[in-house]
C-alpha cells in the first residue's frame, strides 16, 4: 500500500501543470471555476479585498493567473480601471474566458506569471487571485509583479490557507481525510499564505493591509461536497481505501447535505501592498 506520505507530493497540483494537461481535464477545472467564483461568499471576499486597493485613476491591470476571468471581468466593470490584460498559461482557458468576456476594455493571453511578455513599468495593479498557493515558485512570480509594476503600483494577492480547510463534524471525522486528500491533490503549496507577508516584503514590496476571509459552506454545499468526493476518489486510486469505502464516504456527504447537518470552512487572506 502507499504511504500517507505519498498523497502530500505538490506534483498532484494539476493547476500547477495546466499548460500540459488535456482538454477535458481544462474544462472540469474551467467549470469548477466559475461555479466557485459565483459563490456569494466568494464574491464578497473578493469585493472586500479589491476595496482595499488605493485605485489611481485610469488604472492599468494584470490579472496574473486568470482561470476563466471570473476577476478580470469583474475587475474590468470598475470605474477606476481604463484595461485589464488576464494571463494564464492554459490556452483553452484563455479562450474560455474570452468567450465569456464579451465587453469591456479587456483582453487575455497565454503567459506564465514567472515570465511576463510585458514591459518594464506597465501595469498600476497586479492582481493574484488563489493562483500563488498552485504556482512553484511564488517568488519569482512576485519578482516579475514588481518589475511589471510603475513606481508605487500597487499588488493584490488573495489565496486560501488551504492548510485550515475543514469538513469535520468532531475527532476523526472521516470526511476530513477526504478533504485532506483533495487538497493534497489540487494545491501546491497550502501553506503559502503564512509565509506571504514575508515572501512580498522578500520581493521589494511595503506591505499595506491584511485582511483574514472566511468560506463556510452549511446549507447547499455543493463545492466542498464535490471536493470531499474528489478526495475519496483520490483516496482510491491512490489505494488507501476500496472503491465501496470512497462511495460510502460521498454518500454520508450527501446525506450531511440533504439532512442540514454539514458543515465546511476555509480560511482565506488577503493581502494590498505597494511597489517600494
Amino acid at each position: 500500500m502507499p504511504s500517507q506520505s505519498h498523497l502530500l507530493s505538490p506534483s498532484h497540483d494539476p493547476y500547477a501543470r495546466l499548460a500540459e494537461a488535456d482538454a477535458e481535464s481544462v474544462r472540469v477545472i474551467a467549470d469548477r471555476l466559475e461555479r466557485r467564483a459565483a459563490h456569494p461568499d466568494q464574491r464578497a471576499m473578493t469585493e472586500r479585498y479589491l476595496a482595499d486597493i488605493p485605485w489611481p485613476v485610469q488604472a492599468r491591470v494584470l490579472d496574473a493567473g486568470c482561470g476563466t476571468g471570473a476577476v478580470t471581468r469583474r475587475l474590468a466593470a470598475r470605474p477606476e480601471v481604463a484595461s485589464v490584460l488576464g494571463i494564464d498559461p492554459s490556452p483553452i482557458l484563455i479562450a474560455r474566458a474570452r468567450e465569456l468576456a464579451r465587453a469591456g476594455a479587456i483582453s487575455f493571453e497565454v503567459g506564465d506569471a514567472r515570465a511576463l511578455a510585458a514591459a518594464d513599468t506597465t501595469f498600476d495593479v497586479v492582481v493574484f487571485h488563489t493562483v500563488l498557493c498552485h504556482l512553484p515558485g511564488a517568488d519569482k512570480a512576485l519578482a516579475e509583479a514588481r518589475r511589471v509594476l510603475k513606481p508605487g503600483g500597487w499588488l493584490a494577492v488573495f489565496d486560501g490557507d488551504y492548510a485550515s480547510a475543514t469538513v469535520a463534524l468532531g475527532p476523526d471525522d472521516p470526511l476530513q481525510a477526504c478533504t485532506a486528500a483533495a487538497i493534497a491533490h489540487n494545491v501546491h503549496d497550502r501553506w503559502l499564505v503564512r509565509r506571504l507577508p514575508f515572501l512580498i516584503e522578500q520581493a521589494g514590496f511595503a506591505l499595506g493591509r491584511f485582511q483574514s476571509h472566511g468560506y463556510a459552506e452549511i446549507a447547499e454545499p455543493e463545492y466542498l461536497v464535490g471536493q470531499i468526493a474528489r478526495g475519496a476518489d483520490f483516496l482510491a486510486a491512490d489505494g488507501m481505501i476500496g472503491r465501496d469505502l470512497a462511495d460510502a464516504l460521498k454518500n454520508e456527504a450527501k446525506r450531511r447535505a440533504t439532512e442540514g447537518r454539514f458543515f465546511g470552512h476555509i480560511a482565506y487572506a488577503s493581502i494590498v501592498a505597494q511597489k517600494a
